[in-house]
């Protein structure tokens, strides 16, 4: 380690290679959140149902989740979404439009024992899921 006169720019260099080792540092700089997230930089994504399926929970727990394979409007990327909420995958149909945010994991990744689900939808066909499903609001015909 320089203490000389002149070792500025050898403890600028090492202070430089000591933050690539950082984690959340590195992620940063090299966008990896947003390369890899299929929504990008965007909090919400709009997309089509494609099919509805029933996932088993990670080991500790049991039951089934509710989710449905979405396609992005944006990328034409296929991802997985919780349908949060009692009987609240009977609302959705196949073909419908859903709106989708994250699930709130820890670095945009899945959340609790659900398997590889990292979004949750909130919207269907731009009614709010909760109003279906507390039959507050009914849903449109297409």
């Amino acid at each position: 380690m320089g203490h000389g006169e002149f070792a500025g720019r050898d403890l600028l260099r090492r202070r430089k290679k000591q933050k690539w080792l950082s984690k959340r540092w590195k992620r940063r700089k090299l966008n990896l959140n947003f390369k890899y997230n299929p929504a990008g930089k965007a909090p919400m994504v709009r997309g089509i149902v494609l099919e509805k399926r029933a996932l088993e929970q990670k080991q500790p727990h049991s039951g089934l989740i509710k989710c449905v394979k979405v396609q992005l409007v944006k990328n034409g990327k296929v991802v997985t979404a919780h349908a949060p909420g009692n009987s609240a995958i009977n609302y959705i149909d196949e073909h419908d439009e859903v709106l989708l945010s994250g699930l709130g994991g820890s670095q945009r990744g899945q959340m609790g024992s659900i398997p590889g689900v990292r979004f949750k939808v909130e919207k269907v066909n731009n009614i709010d899921l909760k109003l279906l499903w507390k039959k507050k609001k009914e849903k449109p015909k297409r």
